[in-house]
């Protein structure tokens, strides 16, 4: 990318550094009242809000002030310093891949962890096994990255695979970069659980939601819960526990349900629980507004079932291809063993393309 295009977006396209320092500012004002405390929900989301942004602006201003810097010197035109200058300019061109990269992850919640969730869609046992192929590629994933996994709650499938799991990923822009995955995944092979070893087509739908933990600004009225509790269970429906230590919090005005049963009590199991429902309902609210600005602009596509966002081809050729970007490969077992990358960056782009537009 061009250096004066990085600039513009500084200055008040993308990233808008203006608009952020002025943010700054007014939080800085606002951790400065000693009521700020009174409401520790907002106190606590207007800390977070300033600790990021203390770092991307500190980020962003050094950056463009080597920018400016180094067009300073080229303008002295001075021969002496030329090669000097040709190593500062290698130098910058480098940081301003890295904070071209970072632009694409600057979302509200980017930095954050994630909860990852995967079910089992049409298909049979075919998707269900899909699934745990799907588990395994985002824990490879995860692993390539050194982010910390933790399986919250998992149903094992009839015969093979899972019918659905939610994990909670823990690293440095965990959301950011796999809110890309979100949608409906598509495998296309010769079914192995078919005895005329005919070609199956299978789907599995991939959540993503941010991890905000116990700081979610968001406030549940207990008499709209539901809470049930039950024995936690393995394959085969073996119980691994006597008591009822599994729950499940259904939210009674959307429907949306949210269990766990992988921790050693009732009382972690309900914590996770209520993360995740947290989690999904605030995902809910950010859908409701952007549908509502998609609806002004006369843009709105359903992200429901059937419309697949990448297509995993094995048979009768070999090809992983993303619909949104036509990113695509046919190393498919470099994919499936995590190497993914590549799809997430190329989406990243797509998705800021169509916001500079």
């Amino acid at each position: 990318m061009k250096i004066w295009l990085l600039v513009w977006k500084l200055s008040g396209g993308v990233f808008d550094l203006p608009g952020k320092i002025q943010e700054l500012e007014t939080l800085n004002t606002q951790s400065a009242d000693p009521n700020l405390w009174d409401n520790p929900d907002n106190a606590r989301a207007v800390m977070q809000r300033l600790a990021a942004l203390q770092e991307d602006v500190q980020y962003w201003t050094n950056l463009r002030q080597e920018i400016h810097d180094t067009q300073e010197f080229f303008a002295l035109g001075d021969a002496d310093l030329f090669a000097e200058l040709e190593q500062t300019t290698d130098k910058l061109k480098d940081e301003v891949a890295q904070a071209e990269f970072r632009l694409l992850l600057s979302g509200p919640h980017d930095r954050g962890d994630a909860i990852l969730a995967i079910h089992a869609g049409a298909g049979g046992t075919d998707s269900q096994d899909w699934a745990a192929m799907l588990l395994r590629m985002f824990l490879r994933w995860a692993e390539r990255r050194n982010f910390k996994t933790d399986i919250l709650d998992s149903m094992e499938g009839e015969g093979a695979g899972i019918k659905s799991v939610t994990v909670g990923v823990r690293g440095q822009f965990g959301y950011g970069y796999l809110r890309s995955e979100r949608g409906v995944h598509r495998l296309v092979r010769l079914s192995p659980f078919d005895a005329a070893h005919r070609r199956h087509t299978s789907f599995v739908l991939v959540e993503v939601w941010p991890d905000l933990g116990e700081d979610a600004p968001l406030v549940i009225d207990p008499d709209d819960l539901q809470i049930d509790t039950y024995r936690a269970s393995s394959a085969g429906g073996q119980h691994m526990q006597k008591n009822e230590t599994a729950v499940r919090i259904t939210h009674l005005p959307t429907g949306i349900v949210s269990s766990c049963q992988n921790e050693r009590s009732q009382t972690q199991n309900r914590e996770v629980a209520m993360r995740v429902l947290k989690a999904r309902l605030m995902q809910l609210e950010e859908e409701k507004r952007r549908q509502q600005l998609d609806a002004l602009k006369g843009e709105h596509v359903d992200a429901g079932w059937g419309n697949q966002i990448r297509s995993y081809v094995l048979h009768p050729y070999q090809m992983v291809k993303d619909h949104r970007t036509d990113h695509e490969t046919g190393n498919v077992q470099a994919v499936l063993d995590g190497d993914l990358d590549a799809f997430m960056e190329a989406y990243l782009r797509h998705t800021m393309s169509e916001y500079q537009d």
